[in-house]
Protein backbone atom coordinates (compact mmCIF):
# COMPACT_ATOMS: atom_id res chain seq x y z
CA UNK A 1 0.00 0.00 0.00
CA UNK A 2 1.47 3.59 -1.04
CA UNK A 3 1.15 6.06 1.47
CA UNK A 4 1.35 10.21 0.69
CA UNK A 5 2.04 12.78 2.66
CA UNK A 6 2.47 16.64 2.23
CA UNK A 7 6.00 16.11 0.14
CA UNK A 8 4.38 13.52 -1.97
CA UNK A 9 4.86 14.76 -5.46
CA UNK A 10 1.68 15.30 -6.99
CA UNK A 11 2.38 14.69 -10.86
CA UNK A 12 4.07 10.93 -10.92
CA UNK A 13 8.08 11.27 -12.15
CA UNK A 14 7.58 9.40 -15.56
CA UNK A 15 10.15 6.67 -15.84
CA UNK A 16 12.39 6.21 -19.06
CA UNK A 17 10.38 3.09 -20.05
CA UNK A 18 7.08 4.70 -20.00
CA UNK A 19 9.15 7.98 -22.18
CA UNK A 20 10.05 4.96 -25.05
CA UNK A 21 6.85 3.20 -24.28
CA UNK A 22 4.84 7.31 -24.76
CA UNK A 23 7.16 8.06 -27.79
CA UNK A 24 6.58 4.45 -29.44
CA UNK A 25 2.60 5.23 -28.82
CA UNK A 26 2.99 8.70 -30.25
CA UNK A 27 5.10 7.18 -33.53
CA UNK A 28 2.31 4.12 -34.03
CA UNK A 29 -0.10 7.00 -34.07
CA UNK A 30 1.49 9.46 -36.67
CA UNK A 31 2.55 5.84 -38.95
CA UNK A 32 -1.06 4.93 -38.63
CA UNK A 33 -3.30 8.06 -38.67
CA UNK A 34 -6.14 8.52 -40.90
CA UNK A 35 -4.37 10.72 -42.82
CA UNK A 36 -1.48 8.40 -43.77
CA UNK A 37 -3.60 5.30 -44.01
CA UNK A 38 -5.28 6.92 -47.15
CA UNK A 39 -2.33 7.58 -48.63
CA UNK A 40 -1.14 3.75 -48.65
CA UNK A 41 -4.11 3.11 -49.84
CA UNK A 42 -3.15 4.84 -52.88
CA UNK A 43 0.03 3.28 -53.31
CA UNK A 44 -0.85 -0.03 -53.09
CA UNK A 45 -3.94 0.37 -55.50
CA UNK A 46 -1.45 2.52 -57.67
CA UNK A 47 1.06 -0.40 -57.83
CA UNK A 48 -1.27 -3.36 -58.49
CA UNK A 49 -1.99 -1.09 -61.81
CA UNK A 50 1.70 -0.21 -62.84
CA UNK A 51 2.94 -3.56 -62.32
CA UNK A 52 1.83 -4.93 -65.63
CA UNK A 53 2.82 -1.28 -67.26
CA UNK A 54 6.08 -2.27 -68.67
CA UNK A 55 5.46 -5.70 -69.72
CA UNK A 56 2.08 -4.47 -71.34
CA UNK A 57 4.46 -2.45 -73.87
CA UNK A 58 7.24 -4.56 -73.96
CA UNK A 59 4.74 -7.52 -75.03
CA UNK A 60 3.28 -5.38 -78.25
CA UNK A 61 6.66 -4.45 -79.05
CA UNK A 62 7.28 -8.47 -79.47
CA UNK A 63 3.86 -9.29 -80.75
CA UNK A 64 4.25 -6.49 -83.48
CA UNK A 65 7.57 -7.97 -84.37
CA UNK A 66 6.23 -11.75 -84.75
CA UNK A 67 3.87 -9.78 -87.19
CA UNK A 68 5.95 -8.16 -89.40
CA UNK A 69 8.73 -10.93 -89.65
CA UNK A 70 5.62 -12.92 -90.65
CA UNK A 71 5.66 -11.10 -93.94
CA UNK A 72 8.98 -10.11 -94.21
CA UNK A 73 12.83 -11.81 -94.76
CA UNK A 74 14.43 -12.57 -91.79
CA UNK A 75 16.34 -9.77 -90.56
CA UNK A 76 20.35 -10.28 -90.82
CA UNK A 77 21.56 -6.52 -89.27
CA UNK A 78 22.96 -6.14 -86.07
CA UNK A 79 21.47 -5.70 -82.88
CA UNK A 80 18.15 -6.60 -81.69
CA UNK A 81 16.02 -7.48 -85.10
CA UNK A 82 12.66 -5.14 -83.49
CA UNK A 83 14.88 -2.62 -83.09
CA UNK A 84 14.16 -0.83 -86.33
CA UNK A 85 11.96 1.79 -87.28
CA UNK A 86 9.03 0.41 -88.92
CA UNK A 87 8.82 -2.27 -86.21
CA UNK A 88 8.86 1.07 -83.31
CA UNK A 89 6.06 3.23 -85.40
CA UNK A 90 4.11 0.36 -85.55
CA UNK A 91 4.69 -0.71 -81.62
CA UNK A 92 4.01 3.08 -80.72
CA UNK A 93 0.50 3.04 -82.78
CA UNK A 94 -0.94 -0.41 -81.66
CA UNK A 95 0.12 1.08 -78.36
CA UNK A 96 -1.29 4.41 -78.49
CA UNK A 97 -4.47 2.05 -79.63
CA UNK A 98 -4.83 0.65 -76.33
CA UNK A 99 -3.95 4.15 -74.49
CA UNK A 100 -7.00 5.69 -75.80
CA UNK A 101 -9.49 2.80 -75.42
CA UNK A 102 -8.51 2.78 -71.62
CA UNK A 103 -8.55 6.37 -71.56
CA UNK A 104 -12.16 6.19 -73.59
CA UNK A 105 -13.29 3.54 -71.16
CA UNK A 106 -11.86 5.63 -68.19
CA UNK A 107 -13.96 8.50 -68.72
CA UNK A 108 -16.74 6.44 -68.73
CA UNK A 109 -15.61 4.96 -65.74
CA UNK A 110 -15.35 8.54 -63.90
CA UNK A 111 -19.02 9.67 -64.84
CA UNK A 112 -20.18 5.63 -63.01
CA UNK A 113 -17.17 6.32 -60.24
CA UNK A 114 -18.53 9.53 -59.16
CA UNK A 115 -22.55 8.33 -59.54
CA UNK A 116 -21.53 5.60 -57.12
CA UNK A 117 -19.97 7.41 -54.75
CA UNK A 118 -22.79 9.42 -54.08
CA UNK A 119 -25.11 6.32 -54.04
CA UNK A 120 -22.88 4.60 -51.95
CA UNK A 121 -20.59 6.41 -50.30
CA UNK A 122 -16.56 6.86 -51.05
CA UNK A 123 -15.30 3.52 -49.68
CA UNK A 124 -18.09 1.16 -51.45
CA UNK A 125 -17.47 2.76 -54.58
CA UNK A 126 -13.50 2.27 -53.97
CA UNK A 127 -13.88 -1.42 -53.78
CA UNK A 128 -15.99 -2.24 -56.75
CA UNK A 129 -12.56 -0.32 -59.19
CA UNK A 130 -10.11 -2.44 -57.02
CA UNK A 131 -12.07 -5.87 -58.00
CA UNK A 132 -13.34 -5.41 -61.17
CA UNK A 133 -9.92 -5.21 -62.51
CA UNK A 134 -8.85 -8.77 -61.73
CA UNK A 135 -11.09 -9.70 -64.76
CA UNK A 136 -9.45 -7.41 -67.31
CA UNK A 137 -6.05 -9.50 -65.74
CA UNK A 138 -7.60 -12.70 -66.97
CA UNK A 139 -8.42 -11.91 -70.06
CA UNK A 140 -4.84 -9.99 -70.70
CA UNK A 141 -2.94 -13.52 -69.76
CA UNK A 142 -5.04 -15.06 -72.43
CA UNK A 143 -4.29 -12.56 -74.88
CA UNK A 144 -0.39 -12.83 -74.44
CA UNK A 145 -0.72 -16.79 -74.52
CA UNK A 146 -2.48 -16.31 -77.61
CA UNK A 147 -0.03 -13.75 -78.96
CA UNK A 148 0.23 -11.66 -82.52
CA UNK A 149 -2.75 -9.87 -84.14
CA UNK A 150 -5.35 -11.51 -82.02
CA UNK A 151 -3.44 -11.08 -78.74
CA UNK A 152 -3.02 -7.83 -79.70
CA UNK A 153 -6.37 -7.29 -80.34
CA UNK A 154 -7.61 -9.09 -76.56
CA UNK A 155 -5.39 -6.88 -75.32
CA UNK A 156 -6.92 -3.64 -76.87
CA UNK A 157 -10.46 -5.02 -75.88
CA UNK A 158 -9.75 -5.71 -72.47
CA UNK A 159 -10.01 -2.00 -72.02
CA UNK A 160 -13.56 -2.27 -72.25
CA UNK A 161 -13.57 -3.41 -68.37
CA UNK A 162 -12.40 0.12 -67.04
CA UNK A 163 -16.04 1.31 -67.28
CA UNK A 164 -16.97 -0.18 -64.15
CA UNK A 165 -13.58 -0.60 -62.60
CA UNK A 166 -10.23 0.85 -63.50
CA UNK A 167 -7.21 3.43 -63.08
CA UNK A 168 -9.28 6.44 -63.54
CA UNK A 169 -12.35 5.80 -60.94
CA UNK A 170 -10.26 5.10 -58.13
CA UNK A 171 -7.78 8.04 -58.66
CA UNK A 172 -10.89 10.36 -58.34
CA UNK A 173 -12.66 8.76 -55.64
CA UNK A 174 -9.08 9.06 -53.04
CA UNK A 175 -8.73 12.69 -54.01
CA UNK A 176 -12.40 13.05 -52.89
CA UNK A 177 -11.90 10.49 -49.58
CA UNK A 178 -9.14 13.73 -49.18
CA UNK A 179 -11.66 16.49 -49.93
CA UNK A 180 -13.38 15.24 -47.06
CA UNK A 181 -11.36 14.31 -44.67
CA UNK A 182 -8.86 16.61 -44.34
CA UNK A 183 -9.20 20.75 -43.73
CA UNK A 184 -9.02 23.19 -46.47
CA UNK A 185 -5.56 24.87 -46.00
CA UNK A 186 -3.92 21.58 -46.00
CA UNK A 187 -5.77 20.30 -49.88
CA UNK A 188 -3.37 21.52 -52.21
CA UNK A 189 -0.44 19.84 -50.12
CA UNK A 190 -1.93 16.66 -49.51
CA UNK A 191 -3.62 16.18 -52.96
CA UNK A 192 0.65 16.95 -53.67
CA UNK A 193 1.26 14.10 -51.25
CA UNK A 194 -1.10 11.79 -52.44
CA UNK A 195 -0.39 12.28 -56.01
CA UNK A 196 3.88 11.64 -54.84
CA UNK A 197 2.18 8.41 -53.31
CA UNK A 198 0.66 7.44 -56.56
CA UNK A 199 3.54 7.94 -58.35
CA UNK A 200 6.09 6.26 -55.85
CA UNK A 201 3.33 3.07 -56.04
CA UNK A 202 3.83 3.58 -60.25
CA UNK A 203 7.77 3.61 -59.89
CA UNK A 204 7.51 0.17 -57.53
CA UNK A 205 5.51 -1.41 -59.70
CA UNK A 206 7.07 -0.77 -63.46
CA UNK A 207 10.39 -1.52 -61.45
CA UNK A 208 9.42 -4.77 -60.44
CA UNK A 209 6.84 -5.29 -63.24
CA UNK A 210 9.64 -4.90 -65.56
CA UNK A 211 12.74 -6.97 -63.53
CA UNK A 212 10.08 -9.63 -63.10
CA UNK A 213 8.69 -9.87 -66.84
CA UNK A 214 12.41 -10.28 -68.02
CA UNK A 215 13.55 -12.45 -65.14
CA UNK A 216 10.91 -15.26 -65.11
CA UNK A 217 8.60 -14.85 -68.18
CA UNK A 218 5.89 -12.02 -69.64
CA UNK A 219 2.83 -13.64 -67.43
CA UNK A 220 4.56 -13.32 -64.02
CA UNK A 221 3.60 -9.33 -63.65
CA UNK A 222 0.16 -9.99 -64.02
CA UNK A 223 0.18 -12.60 -61.18
CA UNK A 224 1.59 -10.42 -59.13
CA UNK A 225 -1.11 -7.89 -60.13
CA UNK A 226 -4.16 -10.25 -58.85
CA UNK A 227 -2.28 -10.96 -55.55
CA UNK A 228 -2.26 -6.94 -55.12
CA UNK A 229 -5.85 -5.92 -56.04
CA UNK A 230 -7.05 -8.47 -53.40
CA UNK A 231 -4.89 -7.19 -51.05
CA UNK A 232 -5.62 -3.55 -51.90
CA UNK A 233 -9.11 -4.32 -51.53
CA UNK A 234 -9.21 -5.80 -48.17
CA UNK A 235 -6.66 -3.14 -46.76
CA UNK A 236 -9.19 -0.44 -48.21
CA UNK A 237 -12.06 -2.25 -46.92
CA UNK A 238 -11.11 -2.35 -43.23
CA UNK A 239 -8.63 0.59 -42.93
CA UNK A 240 -10.14 3.63 -44.78
CA UNK A 241 -12.94 5.84 -42.85
CA UNK A 242 -16.45 5.38 -43.71
CA UNK A 243 -17.87 8.65 -45.30
CA UNK A 244 -21.86 8.60 -45.34
CA UNK A 245 -23.64 9.96 -48.34
CA UNK A 246 -25.46 12.43 -46.26
CA UNK A 247 -22.06 14.10 -45.21
CA UNK A 248 -20.84 15.02 -48.02
CA UNK A 249 -21.28 17.82 -49.86
CA UNK A 250 -21.69 19.73 -46.47
CA UNK A 251 -25.02 17.23 -46.43
CA UNK A 252 -26.82 19.25 -49.36
CA UNK A 253 -28.79 16.61 -51.62
CA UNK A 254 -29.45 17.71 -54.82
CA UNK A 255 -32.47 16.91 -56.88
CA UNK A 256 -29.99 17.28 -60.37
CA UNK A 257 -26.94 15.61 -58.67
CA UNK A 258 -26.92 12.84 -60.93
CA UNK A 259 -24.44 10.77 -63.65
CA UNK A 260 -23.73 14.43 -65.97
CA UNK A 261 -23.51 16.51 -62.66
CA UNK A 262 -19.81 17.28 -63.02
CA UNK A 263 -20.80 19.41 -65.97
CA UNK A 264 -22.20 21.69 -63.57
CA UNK A 265 -18.45 22.82 -62.37
CA UNK A 266 -17.54 23.91 -65.86
CA UNK A 267 -20.28 26.89 -67.10
CA UNK A 268 -19.70 30.21 -65.71
CA UNK A 269 -20.28 30.75 -62.60
CA UNK A 270 -22.17 33.67 -60.51
CA UNK A 271 -20.36 36.16 -58.46
CA UNK A 272 -21.94 39.17 -56.18
CA UNK A 273 -19.79 41.93 -56.35
CA UNK A 274 -19.17 43.75 -53.15
CA UNK A 275 -21.71 46.69 -54.08
CA UNK A 276 -23.81 43.92 -54.64
CA UNK A 277 -24.10 43.71 -58.18
CA UNK A 278 -24.19 40.22 -60.04
CA UNK A 279 -21.24 39.02 -62.99
CA UNK A 280 -20.14 35.75 -64.25
CA UNK A 281 -17.00 34.59 -63.38
CA UNK A 282 -15.12 32.53 -65.79
CA UNK A 283 -11.74 31.49 -64.36
CA UNK A 284 -12.91 27.81 -64.05
CA UNK A 285 -13.73 27.67 -67.17
CA UNK A 286 -9.98 29.06 -68.95
CA UNK A 287 -8.64 26.96 -65.54
CA UNK A 288 -10.29 23.77 -67.14
CA UNK A 289 -8.91 24.93 -70.25
CA UNK A 290 -5.63 25.01 -69.31
CA UNK A 291 -5.28 22.10 -67.66
CA UNK A 292 -6.65 20.33 -70.73
CA UNK A 293 -3.79 21.93 -72.70
CA UNK A 294 -1.30 21.23 -69.84
CA UNK A 295 -2.35 17.27 -69.27
CA UNK A 296 -1.28 17.31 -73.53
CA UNK A 297 1.67 18.64 -72.82
CA UNK A 298 3.01 17.03 -70.03
CA UNK A 299 1.22 13.15 -69.61
CA UNK A 300 2.57 11.69 -72.47
CA UNK A 301 6.32 12.49 -71.04
CA UNK A 302 6.79 8.83 -69.55
CA UNK A 303 5.37 7.32 -72.65
CA UNK A 304 7.67 9.16 -75.21
CA UNK A 305 10.93 9.03 -73.19
CA UNK A 306 10.18 4.85 -73.23
CA UNK A 307 9.69 4.87 -76.47
CA UNK A 308 12.22 7.14 -77.71
CA UNK A 309 14.86 5.06 -75.40
CA UNK A 310 13.65 1.95 -76.86
CA UNK A 311 14.20 3.09 -80.56
CA UNK A 312 17.14 5.36 -80.13
CA UNK A 313 19.41 3.15 -77.51
CA UNK A 314 17.72 -0.37 -77.86
CA UNK A 315 16.71 0.19 -74.52
CA UNK A 316 15.19 -4.05 -73.32
CA UNK A 317 12.21 -4.34 -71.20
CA UNK A 318 14.69 -4.94 -68.24
CA UNK A 319 16.30 -1.44 -68.81
CA UNK A 320 13.00 0.55 -69.81
CA UNK A 321 11.59 -0.68 -65.78
CA UNK A 322 14.21 1.18 -64.09
CA UNK A 323 14.21 4.30 -66.55
CA UNK A 324 10.04 4.29 -65.69
CA UNK A 325 10.94 3.61 -62.06
CA UNK A 326 13.40 6.46 -61.36
CA UNK A 327 10.80 8.61 -63.34
CA UNK A 328 8.13 7.58 -61.14
CA UNK A 329 10.75 7.99 -57.77
CA UNK A 330 12.04 11.55 -58.60
CA UNK A 331 8.25 12.41 -59.01
CA UNK A 332 7.20 11.39 -56.04
CA UNK A 333 10.17 12.96 -53.81
CA UNK A 334 9.20 15.85 -55.28
CA UNK A 335 5.57 15.79 -54.94
CA UNK A 336 5.87 13.90 -51.11
CA UNK A 337 8.46 15.98 -49.47
CA UNK A 338 9.21 19.00 -51.81
CA UNK A 339 6.14 20.27 -52.93
CA UNK A 340 3.78 20.46 -49.93
CA UNK A 341 7.22 22.90 -48.60
CA UNK A 342 7.04 25.26 -52.04
CA UNK A 343 2.93 25.55 -51.40
CA UNK A 344 3.44 26.43 -47.77
CA UNK A 345 6.69 28.84 -48.53
CA UNK A 346 4.95 30.51 -51.08
CA UNK A 347 1.62 30.78 -49.76
CA UNK A 348 3.30 32.74 -46.58
CA UNK A 349 5.59 35.09 -49.23
CA UNK A 350 2.39 35.67 -51.18
CA UNK A 351 0.06 36.63 -48.48
CA UNK A 352 2.89 38.87 -46.26
CA UNK A 353 2.84 40.70 -49.44
CA UNK A 354 -1.14 40.86 -50.00
CA UNK A 355 -0.84 42.22 -46.58
CA UNK A 356 2.06 44.77 -46.77
CA UNK A 357 0.55 48.07 -46.31
CA UNK A 358 1.29 51.23 -44.31
CA UNK A 359 0.75 51.23 -40.60
CA UNK A 360 -3.19 51.92 -39.39
CA UNK A 361 -3.46 54.58 -36.42
CA UNK A 362 -4.84 52.96 -32.97
CA UNK A 363 -8.26 54.59 -32.31
CA UNK A 364 -10.08 54.69 -29.35
CA UNK A 365 -11.93 51.30 -30.60
CA UNK A 366 -9.06 49.54 -30.21
CA UNK A 367 -8.38 50.10 -26.91
CA UNK A 368 -8.19 47.24 -24.45
CA UNK A 369 -11.10 47.91 -21.83
CA UNK A 370 -9.77 48.02 -18.09
CA UNK A 371 -12.85 48.15 -16.17
CA UNK A 372 -16.39 46.94 -16.05
CA UNK A 373 -18.06 49.62 -17.51
CA UNK A 374 -16.10 49.85 -20.82
CA UNK A 375 -17.41 46.44 -21.60
CA UNK A 376 -20.38 45.69 -23.58
CA UNK A 377 -22.92 43.43 -22.21
CA UNK A 378 -22.80 40.43 -24.58
CA UNK A 379 -25.71 39.60 -26.66
CA UNK A 380 -27.53 35.90 -27.90
CA UNK A 381 -26.69 37.36 -31.58
CA UNK A 382 -23.19 38.31 -30.69
CA UNK A 383 -22.24 35.48 -28.82
CA UNK A 384 -23.62 32.58 -32.03
CA UNK A 385 -21.93 35.43 -34.36
CA UNK A 386 -18.49 34.92 -32.41
CA UNK A 387 -18.78 30.85 -33.52
CA UNK A 388 -17.35 29.89 -36.80
CA UNK A 389 -17.53 26.34 -37.95
CA UNK A 390 -14.75 25.11 -40.02
CA UNK A 391 -16.99 23.30 -42.96
CA UNK A 392 -19.52 26.59 -42.77
CA UNK A 393 -19.31 27.44 -46.23
CA UNK A 394 -19.91 30.82 -45.27
CA UNK A 395 -17.46 31.70 -42.94
CA UNK A 396 -14.36 33.43 -43.87
CA UNK A 397 -11.39 32.28 -45.34
CA UNK A 398 -8.54 33.96 -43.58
CA UNK A 399 -6.04 32.87 -45.99
CA UNK A 400 -7.35 32.94 -49.15
CA UNK A 401 -5.02 35.09 -50.65
CA UNK A 402 -2.22 32.37 -50.54
CA UNK A 403 -4.52 30.58 -52.70
CA UNK A 404 -3.43 33.19 -55.56
CA UNK A 405 -0.06 31.70 -55.38
CA UNK A 406 -1.29 28.15 -56.56
CA UNK A 407 -2.78 28.93 -59.16
CA UNK A 408 0.74 30.75 -59.76
CA UNK A 409 2.57 27.57 -58.83
CA UNK A 410 0.40 25.91 -61.58
CA UNK A 411 1.39 28.38 -64.65
CA UNK A 412 5.51 28.28 -63.68
CA UNK A 413 4.78 23.82 -63.15
CA UNK A 414 4.01 23.89 -66.70
CA UNK A 415 6.68 26.98 -68.19
CA UNK A 416 9.26 24.64 -66.05
CA UNK A 417 8.21 21.55 -67.37
CA UNK A 418 8.47 23.04 -71.36
CA UNK A 419 12.04 23.81 -70.99
CA UNK A 420 13.49 20.69 -69.51
CA UNK A 421 11.48 18.82 -71.98
CA UNK A 422 13.23 21.10 -74.65
CA UNK A 423 16.45 19.87 -73.28
CA UNK A 424 15.44 16.37 -73.29
CA UNK A 425 15.42 16.33 -77.37
CA UNK A 426 19.64 17.13 -77.40
CA UNK A 427 19.96 13.62 -75.59
CA UNK A 428 22.69 11.60 -77.64
CA UNK A 429 23.82 8.99 -75.25
CA UNK A 430 21.99 6.49 -73.63
CA UNK A 431 22.66 8.02 -69.91
CA UNK A 432 20.79 11.47 -71.01
CA UNK A 433 18.10 9.62 -71.29
CA UNK A 434 18.19 8.91 -67.76
CA UNK A 435 19.32 12.47 -66.95
CA UNK A 436 16.44 13.25 -68.37
CA UNK A 437 13.89 11.25 -65.95
CA UNK A 438 15.61 13.19 -63.23
CA UNK A 439 15.26 15.98 -63.89
CA UNK A 440 11.25 16.15 -65.97
CA UNK A 441 9.69 15.38 -62.55
CA UNK A 442 11.10 18.64 -61.12
CA UNK A 443 8.15 20.30 -63.53
CA UNK A 444 5.08 18.31 -61.69
CA UNK A 445 2.42 19.44 -59.44
CA UNK A 446 0.00 20.69 -62.54
CA UNK A 447 -2.03 18.49 -61.16
CA UNK A 448 -2.27 18.61 -57.50
CA UNK A 449 -2.29 22.48 -58.04
CA UNK A 450 -4.94 22.41 -59.95
CA UNK A 451 -7.06 20.45 -57.49
CA UNK A 452 -6.34 22.63 -54.90
CA UNK A 453 -7.01 25.76 -57.16
CA UNK A 454 -10.50 24.43 -58.63
CA UNK A 455 -12.05 23.37 -55.19
CA UNK A 456 -11.38 27.16 -53.96
CA UNK A 457 -13.08 28.63 -57.23
CA UNK A 458 -16.22 26.59 -56.34
CA UNK A 459 -18.64 26.20 -54.09
CA UNK A 460 -17.90 23.85 -50.83
CA UNK A 461 -21.33 21.74 -52.21
CA UNK A 462 -19.92 21.30 -55.78
CA UNK A 463 -16.46 19.74 -54.04
CA UNK A 464 -16.76 16.14 -55.35
CA UNK A 465 -17.99 17.48 -58.68
CA UNK A 466 -15.50 19.93 -59.08
CA UNK A 467 -12.49 17.09 -58.39
CA UNK A 468 -14.53 15.03 -60.77
CA UNK A 469 -14.61 17.28 -63.56
CA UNK A 470 -10.91 17.97 -63.29
CA UNK A 471 -10.39 13.81 -63.52
CA UNK A 472 -12.25 14.01 -66.25
CA UNK A 473 -10.77 17.15 -68.56
CA UNK A 474 -7.58 15.30 -67.48
CA UNK A 475 -8.25 11.92 -69.31
CA UNK A 476 -10.14 13.54 -71.98
CA UNK A 477 -6.65 15.17 -72.67
CA UNK A 478 -4.85 11.89 -71.83
CA UNK A 479 -7.10 10.58 -74.38
CA UNK A 480 -6.14 12.95 -77.03
CA UNK A 481 -2.56 12.95 -76.44
CA UNK A 482 -2.17 9.26 -76.63
CA UNK A 483 -3.60 9.77 -80.42
CA UNK A 484 -1.82 12.91 -80.90
CA UNK A 485 1.81 12.36 -80.38
CA UNK A 486 1.33 8.30 -80.97
CA UNK A 487 0.96 9.64 -84.73
CA UNK A 488 3.62 12.30 -84.18
CA UNK A 489 6.06 9.80 -83.04
CA UNK A 490 4.93 7.61 -85.54
CA UNK A 491 5.37 9.76 -88.21
CA UNK A 492 8.83 11.49 -86.98
CA UNK A 493 10.13 7.72 -85.99
CA UNK A 494 9.64 6.61 -89.85
CA UNK A 495 11.68 9.51 -91.28
CA UNK A 496 14.74 9.21 -88.05
CA UNK A 497 13.72 12.20 -86.70
CA UNK A 498 12.07 11.19 -83.18
CA UNK A 499 13.80 13.24 -81.70
CA UNK A 500 12.00 16.17 -82.43
CA UNK A 501 8.72 15.18 -80.78
CA UNK A 502 9.80 16.74 -77.93
CA UNK A 503 10.33 20.24 -79.20
CA UNK A 504 6.43 20.09 -79.73
CA UNK A 505 5.80 18.65 -76.32
CA UNK A 506 7.18 21.75 -75.51
CA UNK A 507 5.20 24.26 -77.69
CA UNK A 508 2.34 23.16 -76.05
CA UNK A 509 3.28 23.26 -71.89
CA UNK A 510 3.87 27.04 -73.28
CA UNK A 511 0.46 26.82 -74.82
CA UNK A 512 -0.83 25.62 -71.58
CA UNK A 513 0.83 28.55 -69.76
CA UNK A 514 -0.78 31.21 -71.46
CA UNK A 515 -4.36 30.08 -71.49
CA UNK A 516 -3.69 30.31 -67.47
CA UNK A 517 -2.79 33.05 -67.78
CA UNK A 518 -6.20 33.98 -68.36
CA UNK A 519 -7.91 32.42 -64.81
CA UNK A 520 -7.83 34.47 -61.64
CA UNK A 521 -10.06 34.05 -59.13
CA UNK A 522 -13.01 36.45 -58.33
CA UNK A 523 -11.84 39.67 -57.11
CA UNK A 524 -11.13 40.98 -53.51
CA UNK A 525 -14.42 41.39 -51.36
CA UNK A 526 -16.66 39.66 -54.20
CA UNK A 527 -18.78 36.55 -53.65
CA UNK A 528 -19.28 33.01 -55.12
CA UNK A 529 -23.08 32.16 -55.80
CA UNK A 530 -24.31 28.78 -55.75
CA UNK A 531 -27.21 29.34 -57.81
CA UNK A 532 -28.39 25.66 -57.66
CA UNK A 533 -28.42 26.08 -53.85
CA UNK A 534 -30.71 29.33 -54.68
CA UNK A 535 -33.47 27.66 -56.54
CA UNK A 536 -33.75 24.74 -54.30
CA UNK A 537 -34.32 27.54 -51.41
CA UNK A 538 -37.16 29.11 -53.26
CA UNK A 539 -34.62 32.16 -54.74
CA UNK A 540 -35.04 34.03 -50.92
CA UNK A 541 -32.54 36.80 -51.07
CA UNK A 542 -31.81 36.58 -47.24
CA UNK A 543 -31.36 32.79 -47.18
CA UNK A 544 -28.35 33.20 -49.91
CA UNK A 545 -24.98 32.80 -48.59
CA UNK A 546 -21.37 33.05 -50.18
CA UNK A 547 -19.49 29.91 -50.52
CA UNK A 548 -16.10 31.47 -51.23
CA UNK A 549 -14.65 34.91 -50.06
CA UNK A 550 -11.62 36.94 -51.59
Amino acid sequence: MTTTSERTPLLARVSSGDKASSKTKTLASWLFCEEHRILFAGFLITFAFSVTQVPIFYAFHIMVCDVYFDSHPPYHGHGDRCSINPVTATTSWQYSIMGMSTTFCGVLNLFIAGWTVKKIGPRAALLIQTCVPVIRLVVQITGLTIGKELGMLMMQLSQSITIVGGPVGYVLIINIIVGEVVEPIRRTAVFGQLQGCLMLGNGVGVLLGGVVGDAIEIRAPFCIAFVSFLLASTFARFTLPYISVESMSDGKQRANAGLLAPLRVLKPQGLRLPSGAKRKHYGVIFLCTGIFVGVIATDYAPFLIQMYATAMFDFTQADNGPLMAGFSFMRSFFLIFIFPRIITFGRDVWAGRANKGPAREPSEADEIPTSPGQMDAPTAAAEQADVIHPTDPAAPRETWSGYHFDLFFLRGSLLVDGLLTTLTAFATEWWHIYLAAFLLPFGSGTAPAAKGVITQMCPESQRADALNAVTLIENIARMVTQGLFGFIFASLATIGKAYTTFFVNAAIAIVGLLVLLLSHFPPAGSELVDEASEEDEGGEEDERAPLART
